[in-house]
C-alpha cells in the first residue's frame, strides 16, 4: 500500500533521472498530471502523456537532459509530507536557489509553482521543491 503517491512519483524521477532515462512511468492522479504539466511548463522535462490501461491509466514524463547528457533536474526533494502538511501564503514563498529552482504549490486554482503563486498571490500547500 501506498501512503504518499506524490513522494512516489519524486522518487521515481530522481531515480530516472540518475541512470539516465529517457521517459518514467508511473500511475495517474490529477495532482500528478498538474505537477508534471508544471515541470513542463517550467522547463525541466520534454512533455507528458496519459496511457490508458486496465485497471489504472499510467502518466508517461518525458526526462530532458543537456546536449552532453548533463542533468536538467538535479534535485528533488518533498515537503510537505501526510504527517505533516506545510502550508505557505503567496508573501512568504521565497525563491529556491535565488531563482533557479521552483516550489510547487498546490492551490485552490490547481498546482502551479512558487513565480505563478506569486504573481497570482495565491498561497497553498508546497508540495516539493525542484532545481
Amino acid at each position: 500500500m501506498m501512503t504518499d503517491p506524490i513522494a512516489d512519483m519524486l522518487t521515481r524521477i530522481r531515480n530516472a533521472v540518475r541512470v539516465e532515462n529517457p521517459h518514467v512511468d508511473m500511475p495517474l492522479s490529477k495532482v500528478k498530471r498538474g505537477l508534471a504539466e508544471v515541470l513542463k511548463r517550467e522547463g525541466y522535462i520534454w512533455d507528458w502523456e496519459e496511457i490508458a490501461e486496465e485497471p489504472q491509466s499510467r502518466l508517461r514524463v518525458h526526462l530532458k537532459y543537456g546536449p552532453n547528457g548533463e542533468r536538467v533536474i538535479r534535485h528533488v526533494r518533498r515537503v510537505s509530507k501526510p504527517g505533516r502538511r506545510v502550508y505557505s501564503g503567496a508573501g512568504k514563498l521565497r525563491p529556491v536557489l535565488g531563482g533557479l529552482g521552483i516550489t510547487i504549490v498546490s492551490t485552490s486554482r490547481g498546482v502551479i509553482s512558487d513565480r505563478e503563486a506569486r504573481q497570482r498571490k495565491l498561497g497553498g500547500e508546497v508540495l516539493c521543491e525542484v532545481w
